[in-house]
């Protein structure tokens, strides 16, 4: 159970990613702890082929102040032991949807639910920029298609949280919030584009001269 972690209500989650993967009414549980957590990612790791499986994935998991799921995000999809992410990528969708804690979830292909000294160090990482940043990283799941380990409930979080790795200085407090701000405007310019392109959009517009005219990508307006 997550120190202090309240029920999560799951009602509007909605995927984000590549793959455009959304949850089934039947996935839109409470969720207390890792285990319902687990429940719900091994469900979206097991929709995909072998193929995919077999790829290390990232995603992100963003909680409002009451703890409700903002989000679930894909943001890295790489081979077989690694996959690329970096922590604009990470807290992009969190600064944007106003996320103020995240859970990280990967899964491991070799079918073992020990975290690796790279994802230790990930996650050391991680936490500090999101203490820059004021979104808590609450928990990281490492998931295979039958099994899980949460670096929360390990105690690995907070063994992470006293480390000295990735020390905050004064001028890295500066640059990330100068980070957030400009996230924070291009994500609020997306949304305004966004805005005139359902508009155009319902007016008739076909769909490649909304793109010329927003600069959105064909995906995004199709969703509108």
């Amino acid at each position: 159970m997550y120190l202090g972690f309240r029920k999560i209500s799951s009602t509007n989650i909605r995927i984000f990613d590549s793959m455009n993967v959304r949850l089934t009414q039947e996935q839109k549980v409470k969720v207390l702890n890792a285990e319902d957590i687990y429940k719900v990612m091994q469900q979206i790791l097991m929709r995909e082929n072998k193929i995919r499986r077999n790829q290390e994935h990232f995603w992100v998991i963003g909680l409002d102040n009451a703890n409700k799921i903002l989000f679930i995000e894909l943001i890295g999809l790489g081979q077989v032991n690694r996959v690329n992410a970096n922590p604009p990528d990470v807290f992009r969708m969190g600064i944007y949807k106003l996320a103020v804690r995240m859970i990280l979830v990967h899964n491991h292909p070799s079918g073992n639910i020990k975290p690796s000294k790279a994802d230790l160090d990930f996650t050391d990482r991680l936490l500090k920029v999101g203490k820059l940043i004021s979104i808590e990283v609450l928990d990281h799941l490492v998931i295979t298609e039958e099994s899980y380990t949460s670096f929360s409930e390990e105690g690995i979080i907070d063994k992470l949280k006293k480390s000295g790795l990735y020390e905050v200085v004064e001028r890295d407090k500066v640059e990330m919030q100068e980070w957030k701000l400009k996230q924070e405007k291009e994500m609020s310019e997306r949304e305004g584009k966004k805005s005139v392109a359902k508009k155009l959009k319902e007016s008739g517009m076909d769909e490649k001269e909304i793109k010329t005219m927003t600069g959105l990508r064909l995906g995004e307006i199709r969703e509108l």
